[in-house]
């Protein structure tokens, strides 16, 4: 109950201090958060899967804000692994930064397949299997962004709260 009210009264005052609405839609929404040096957003979704994705569209709209221009012709299967959730939306997103940065791709949509906590013998991990579509950045078609050199474990929680789910995340830009 202390965590709902927690994420109410960010997510409020977000809102009132002009948190930017990123994206929403039924199945969730990205709010921008003011950070003193880096870029810090909350993703709320309905599901695990949703939460991840929203993460990482919440982080490409940073790279490139007008995503609409970002044709998903160019597709990369991923397979990420995590001890815990936290670390597995971290590597997800590493994973995206890392294509970034070495193929040159934005990406404008992101599928999370499944993720699957396993279990070798005393031992749990989980696995993501995710999709991402997208083409090579061009400056004279895409819009530029913020260089985000890092995601940061700074403030990130996954919580569950009724029926959403929730996480803040804090980029180094």
């Amino acid at each position: 109950v202390f965590m709902e009210y927690f994420w109410r009264f960010i997510l409020s005052a977000c809102l009132y201090s002009g948190g930017l609405v990123m994206d929403t839609d039924t199945m969730g929404r990205i709010v921008e958060v003011e950070h003193t040096a880096d870029v810090m957003y909350i993703v709320e979704a309905q599901s695990l899967e949703k939460l991840f994705e929203y993460a990482a569209l919440g982080m490409f709209r940073y790279i490139s804000p007008d995503l609409s221009r970002v044709s998903p012709i160019i597709g990369v299967e991923l397979t990420c692994r995590g001890i815990d959730l936290e670390n597995l939306l971290y590597r997800w997103l590493e994973d995206l930064i890392i294509l970034h940065d070495t193929r040159g791709l934005v990406f404008s949509k992101f599928i999370v397949k499944g993720i699957y906590r396993v279990e070798e013998g005393e031992e749990q991990s989980y696995i993501l299997k995710g999709f991402a579509a997208g083409e090579r950045y061009d400056p004279r078609k895409h819009a530029p962004g913020i260089v985000v050199k890092a995601v940061t474990y700074s403030q990130m929680a996954i919580e569950r709260a009724g029926d959403l789910w929730r996480v803040s995340i804090v980029l180094d830009i």
